[in-house]
């Protein structure tokens, strides 16, 4: 699993930083790390060293604008690490938790989310605000929660306090905008930037709407939040490049 995490060199790197030799002769990375990490669990008696290899190499400085990659990489280094009752933290910190007996536990805990939608990556955005209730498969919760956070962001990225269409149509405003995902210099832009806000306020109406008022039991479970959560994943991708024209202008 590590040895997808960077490249050789950057093994070679943090290897040499960490003190620990590769005398292995292996090609592959992962060989290369077994290698290493058996000889120096032989050698001291002890994990410490491979431990901070890992927070070395896994260090979130080093996935600066890849945050979704390195949460799937923390997650599933953790499904493994819980059965030594040890979990990676989002800070780059070790920490110990409750030791997993079985696999089948361990995978329950610390599955990511990410597999549990069926490999889509989510933005952290979407995990910030409903990870709980994505873990307690309380799916319904999850995307009423991951839709708040959505306006919440928009919210902080702007300093309107506004909510649903009112916040979108005073944020994005092709005349005065606040948030502008492009220069607006064209027509073209222009429209993007219409059509962003527009999927915008699509969401809040056809989303989170219904969500305040329709029955739980009528949702298809897993199946509707994958979609859901994808789409709101996408726009949080959009805000990413979303820059600020007039922030604090709001009401």
């Amino acid at each position: 699993m590590l040895a997808k995490c960077g490249s050789g060199t950057d093994i070679s790197r943090v290897l040499t930083y960490c003190k620990l030799k590769d005398n292995s002769g292996e090609s592959t990375k992962w060989s290369r790390l077994c290698w290493v990490f058996l000889d120096s669990q032989n050698q001291y008696k002890s994990a410490n060293h491979i431990l901070r290899f890992i927070e070395s190499f896994l260090s979130p400085v080093r996935f600066v604008g890849r945050s979704e990659e390195f949460e799937v990489h923390r997650q599933h280094l953790n499904a493994i690490l819980a059965f030594s009752g040890l979990e990676y933290g989002t800070d780059g910190k070790f920490r110990q938790c409750n030791t997993a007996r079985t696999l089948d536990e361990a995978e329950k805990r610390l599955n990511t989310i990410h597999n549990k939608f069926k490999g889509r990556l989510l933005h952290t955005e979407v995990l910030k605000y409903c990870k709980v209730e994505l873990l307690q498969d309380n799916y319904f919760h999850a995307v009423f929660e991951a839709m708040k956070g959505l306006a919440q962001r928009i919210r902080e990225m702007s300093g309107v306090d506004l909510d649903g269409a009112a916040l979108v149509d005073k944020v994005f405003s092709v005349e005065k905008p606040i948030l502008a995902m492009n220069s607006l210099r064209t027509e073209t832009e222009k429209s993007e930037h219409k059509g962003f806000a527009s999927l915008l306020k699509g969401c809040f109406t056809a989303v989170r709407n219904p969500l305040a008022h329709e029955p739980k039991i009528l949702w298809e479970g897993e199946d509707d939040a994958a979609d859901y959560l994808s789409l709101i994943s996408l726009l949080h991708r959009k805000l990413d490049d979303c820059v600020p024209v007039n922030v604090g202008s709001g009401a």
